[in-house]
């Protein structure tokens, strides 16, 4: 079955329930939490206006921030998020105490305001808990559903698959869904080649599945920052103190062993130090891909970025999720930057990156618009190259029994 996209909902005169990922960053400050990174938020704000603009009597939205682990904590409170939103939107919004709270009802049935947005939903553990009497109550705000959520649709937790059961032919994708769906299409069922992944960050288990997946798909698998050093140890490689962890070298040497068409590309050289607050002057860059027994390795060298880019420029695909190096650190953060700028001027090219640290990379390189498609969802990204699909997903397109 295919899904009900958001543009074909008839909305007038409905209560809308929209579940988005408002799980922004947050900062303490004079005693204030503020938000440090507003991109979710931004990401969510066509499927909002496009609702307001068929003038529902309620939009009703609901979304998780953090890890409260099921217990009311002011820390994970959204009224930062429903502040900024308002602003945004230039419209009234209030926020419930909690999201069951027994005054929605009324809430709902008063002329203003249009919007309300429900305090946290993982303040209850019943959310991760996926419990149907938890979605039901939820649903009972709502006559239509609207699914915007990309970045939590891997999970099964009531807000977003339970809930399903619940609107029945009444349940929709919101636009970044659509986006995140069709991006991701393009890379799994119609790359244009040749196709290049560059895969970065801290630890091969967490993207085993993910390599075994694309191998057979791409052309090349570009690998840097620390997932990389697993894989040099298990070629023999000295990689000093940089992080190495025998679980992830072993896996590293199950993938060498799958890539029979000599895909996966290794770091030549490394930008490194004895510890990442180093000064500039104790910062040493490798001759070779060997890493000296009293250094750790936090960057790819010049030499890799050369070969890296080379290999980039001739993409017509290209999936990015991993940072290649400490790139928090501007003594790092070369490598990543080079290959994000190198991306960035590909306008022929189709460049989708991944979600989680790569989206606060070229955050902070300020390229976030040169990309084709960035990616609202880290742990989701991954999982939907390694599966083709995602639970939240699979309920709009089946329902649930």
């Amino acid at each position: 079955m295919a899904i009900k996209w958001i543009d074909e909902i008839q909305g007038t005169g409905k209560k809308i329930l929209l579940r988005l990922d408002l799980n922004v960053p947050l900062e303490k400050r004079n005693d204030k939490w503020e938000i440090t990174d507003t991109t979710r938020i931004d990401l969510s704000l066509p499927t909002v206006r496009f609702i307001l603009e068929q003038n529902p009597s309620k939009l009703i939205i609901m979304s998780h921030l953090g890890r409260p682990k099921g217990k009311i904590d002011p820390q994970y409170s959204l009224e930062p998020v429903a502040t900024y939103l308002a602003e945004k939107l230039h419209e009234e919004i209030t926020l419930t105490e909690t999201c069951l709270d027994a005054g929605i009802q009324t809430l709902l049935h008063l002329s203003r305001p249009r919007i309300i947005m429900l305090e946290n939903l993982r303040f209850h553990s019943e959310e991760e808990k996926n419990d149907n009497v938890f979605a039901a109550q939820l649903a009972k705000y709502g006559d239509l559903y609207v699914n915007d959520a990309f970045g939590v649709s891997h999970r099964e937790h009531a807000s977003v698959y339970q809930i399903i059961s619940h609107f029945k032919n009444k349940a929709y994708g919101g636009f970044l869904l659509k986006k995140e769906i069709q991006s991701f299409a393009k890379i799994l069922e119609r790359p244009d080649r040749p196709m290049i992944a560059l895969l970065g960050g801290a630890k091969v288990s967490d993207k085993v599945k993910c390599i075994e997946k694309l191998l057979p798909l791409v052309d090349n698998i570009l690998l840097g920052g620390a997932m990389a050093y697993p894989f040099l140890a298990s070629k023999g490689l000295s990689v000093g103190k940089s992080l190495c962890s025998k679980e992830d070298q072993a896996l590293a040497t199950i993938l060498l062993r799958q890539d029979k068409g000599q895909k996966i590309l290794l770091p030549l050289d490394h930008v490194g130090a004895t510890n990442p607050d180093a000064k500039e002057s104790e910062i040493i860059t490798t001759k070779d891909a060997h890493v000296p027994a009293n250094i750790a390795a936090f960057d790819i060298g010049p030499a890799t970025i050369q070969l890296y880019v080379s290999k980039l420029k001739l993409a017509r695909t290209i999936f990015w999720n991993g940072p290649m190096g400490f790139f928090e650190k501007p003594l790092f953060a070369q490598g990543t930057k080079s290959l994000a700028l190198a991306m960035s001027e590909m306008q022929n090219s189709f460049r989708v990156v991944g979600g989680g640290d790569s989206v606060a990379a070229v955050q902070q390189f300020h390229l976030a618009d040169k990309f084709s498609h960035v990616s609202s969802g880290g742990g989701a990204s991954l999982e939907y190259i390694e599966e083709g699909d995602l639970p939240g997903i699979k309920a709009l397109k089946f329902g649930v029994n």
